[in-house]
């Protein structure tokens, strides 16, 4: 087995904000076209960051968990895409919300990540609505079942 050409870290916050920026601007503000005042919100200091950093210690994608026991600002580099980021990253913030005790954690889903997002267990609710202009699911991933 090859080792990933990337690895998952705990951010924190203060100190990668300018890691968290490199990704999450470039794909949500410029790729996107979130407004830059949606993107970064009052509650980002308080939440658990993951980054995914390459072979140089470059930022590729990102990820937080939330207060509210949601999982958020799922960003990978287009370069980087299809290569098991996303996979590395919402398995660590899973394993983040397990190890808090959670009994379940939910996200919002952008429509066309939905089969992303249900192969990890999660499962659709409600109907489909609109958020920074693009249209999302909620999901919610119940972790005290043993399969998960």
């Amino acid at each position: 087995m090859t080792a990933r050409p990337f690895r998952v870290i705990d951010a924190v916050y203060a100190q990668d904000l300018p890691r968290l920026r490199a990704v999450r601007e470039p794909v949500f503000v410029i790729e996107q076209q979130v407004p830059l005042d949606l993107e970064w919100d009052a509650i980002d200091p308080d939440c658990r960051h993951v980054l995914a950093l390459d072979a140089e210690e470059r930022p590729i994608g990102t990820g937080r968990l939330t207060p509210q026991h949601t999982i958020g600002r799922m960003a990978v580099l287009p370069e980087w895409r299809g290569k098991g980021v996303g996979d590395a990253l919402l398995v660590r913030l899973i394993g983040l919300a397990r190890a808090a005790g959670w009994p379940s954690v939910s996200l919002h889903a952008q429509v066309d990540a939905i089969g992303f997002y249900r192969k990890h267990g999660f499962v659709a609710e409600g109907g489909v609505y609109t958020e920074a202009g693009i249209l999302h699911q909620n999901m919610t991933l119940d972790l005290t079942s043993a399969g998960n």
